[in-house]
C-alpha cells in the first residue's frame, strides 16, 4: 500500500473537457488531497511525473481472466498484474470461466478474489444458463450480486426469442447485453478471415457476413425493445457501417473495438506462416476493414477501445494451426498500439484515445468516471504518448504468452497507476 504520494510535474489531461494542465497531485490516505502547480515534498514520497501525463485511471471492459476454473491460463491476479502494467485500474471480465459466470455466487467470488488487488474488477454475467443459448440467467439476482452487463461472450445468443427476452429484462435492470456478434452456421469451422488470403492458404474461413448478419438482427432487436446492445470487439466494414446507420435512426447502441483489428490485418497469418498468435476471434480481416475502424473510431461510430484479452497456456497454443484456441493477450501493448496506430499519425487526438479508455467504458456500463479533483479517491494512470520502445516477451506480466507482438515497435508508454491505494509502476 502507498496512501500517501505526491506525483510531481506532470500534465493532468482531462478527457472529458480535453483540458491539459501541469499541476502537481498530492495524495493523501488513497485520495487526492491538493492539486497545484507547486506542493512541497514534505512527508510523502515523490514520484517524478516530468514529461508524463496524469489521466483518471483506464479501464478495459473486455477481457479473460479465466478464473474460476482455467487458472493454468490467467487468474485475477496475474490479470490484474497485466492490466496495471498496462495502464488500466480497471477490466470488466467475461463469463466464459468454469463454472461460467451464470449464478451470483461466482460474481460474489470474483469481486472478493480482487478486493485487496490494485486493479478494479467488474464481472460480466451470462445472458444464458451454462451460456447454452436456452435459458436466460436470474438476470436481476446477478445484477444485485455486482455484475455490470450480460454476455455470453465465445457463445453467440442464436436464439433472437431468446436475445429479445435478454434485451427486455436488461433494459429494467439498466444493464448492457453484450453479444458475441457472429452466425455460427455460416462459419461453423472457420479459423481465419474469408478471403484472397484464406483461399490463398487453404485454411477454412469465417465470412464477415457471419458479423455483419448478427449485429443486423441485434439492431433491430434493440430498436423494438429499447434494450441498450453493445457490440463486442467490432472487426468489418460493414458493421460499422450498421452501427453507424442504427445510430443515427436513435437505436440504443454502442461499439468496442480492440487494438489487434486496427494493427493487423489477415496476412499477418501468412507472414508469420501460421502463428497460432495471430487467431483470434472474431479473425484479423482486411486492410480495408482496418480503415474503415479507423474511421469509425474517428467519427464516434466506435465508442470504446477494449482488448480482449484473452490469455492461453503454451501447450494450448503450441500446435497446429487449426487446432489452437482462439484468442491473444491485449492488456500489455494496448497502449502502445493505440499510441502507434491511432495517435501518431492523427486518427484521434491524444484527448480522445484516452477519453475511449476511460470515459466511454464506465459510461456503457454505469460507472462513475474517476476524476482528478481534491477530495476524489485517487485513480489515476501515469503514461506518454511520444516513447518509443519495443515490446518484448520480458514485458509480459500476464500467466499466458500468446501475443503477435513480441519484437513489435510500440509508441507511448504506461509509467504506473494508482489505485485503492495502490501505487503500482509498469517494470
Amino acid at each position: 500500500m502507498t496512501p500517501d504520494l505526491l506525483l510531481k510535474g506532470g500534465i493532468l489531461l482531462d478527457p472529458q473537457s480535453r483540458e491539459m494542465l501541469e499541476a502537481d497531485v498530492l495524495i493523501r490516505d488513497g485520495r487526492i488531497a491538493r492539486v497545484a502547480p507547486e506542493i512541497p515534498a514534505e512527508d510523502v514520497p515523490v514520484y517524478d511525473c516530468a514529461d508524463k501525463l496524469i489521466s483518471p485511471g483506464w479501464m478495459d471492459m473486455h477481457v479473460h481472466l479465466r478464473e474460476p476454473g482455467y487458472e493454468h491460463k490467467e487468474t485475477i491476479a496475474t490479470g490484474c498484474r497485466a492490466a496495471a502494467f498496462g495502464g488500466f485500474t480497471a477490466v470488466a471480465c467475461m463469463p466464459n470461466t468454469d463454472p461460467p459466470i451464470h449464478t451470483r455466487d461466482v460474481v460474489e467470488f470474483i469481486i472478493e478474489r480482487a478486493a485487496p488487488l490494485p486493479v478494479d474488477v467488474y464481472p460480466i454475467a451470462c445472458v444464458s444458463k451454462h451460456r447454452a443459448g436456452k435459458e436466460l440467467t436470474e438476470m436481476g439476482d446477478l445484477a444485485d450480486g455486482g455484475a455490470v452487463a450480460f454476455s455470453d461472450d465465445g457463445a453467440p445468443v442464436q436464439n433472437s426469442g431468446l436475445m429479445r427476452r435478454a434485451l427486455e429484462y436488461a433494459s429494467m435492470l439498466d444493464r448492457p447485453i453484450i453479444n458475441h456478434m457472429e452466425d455460427l452456421s455460416l462459419g461453423p469451422k472457420g479459423h481465419m478471415n474469408e478471403g484472397r488470403v484464406s483461399a490463398r492458404l487453404g485454411v477454412p474461413p469465417v465470412p464477415a457476413l457471419s458479423e455483419e448478419i448478427m449485429i443486423a438482427r441485434d439492431l433491430l432487436l434493440a430498436e423494438y425493445t429499447g434494450g441498450h446492445l453493445h457490440v463486442a470487439h467490432i472487426s468489418t466494414a460493414r458493421s460499422v457501417e450498421l452501427v453507424r446507420e442504427a445510430r443515427a435512426r436513435g437505436v440504443p447502441v454502442t461499439a468496442e473495438v480492440c487494438p489487434h483489428h486496427f494493427a493487423l490485418t489477415d496476412e499477418a497469418v501468412a507472414e508469420t506462416h501460421f502463428s497460432t498468435d495471430t487467431k483470434m476471434h472474431p479473425p484479423l480481416r482486411t486492410a480495408e476493414d482496418v480503415e474503415a475502424i479507423k474511421e469509425g473510431l474517428r467519427d464516434g461510430t466506435i465508442d470504446a477501445i477494449c482488448t480482449d484479452h484473452a490469455p492461453h497456456a503454451s501447450f494450448e497454443k503450441e500446435v497446429e494451426f487449426i487446432a489452437a484456441p482462439f484468442g491473444i493477450l491485449g492488456l500489455e501493448t494496448a497502449w502502445g498500439l493505440i499510441g502507434r496506430e491511432l495517435i501518431e499519425p492523427g486518427v484521434l487526438p491524444l484527448a480522445e484515445a484516452v477519453r475511449k479508455l476511460t470515459v466511454e467504458p464506465r459510461r456503457i456500463l454505469r460507472l462513475p468516471v474517476p476524476r482528478i479533483a481534491e477530495g476524489e479517491p485517487a485513480c489515476l494512470t501515469i503514461f506518454d504518448a511520444t516513447t518509443r520502445w519495443t515490446f518484448e516477451a520480458q514485458h509480459i506480466r500476464s500467466k499466458s504468452r500468446n501475443t503477435p507482438f513480441v519484437g513489435a515497435p510500440m509508441v507511448g508508454r504506461a509509467w504506473a497507476i494508482y489505485n485503492k491505494g495502490h501505487f503500482v509502476e509498469a517494470r
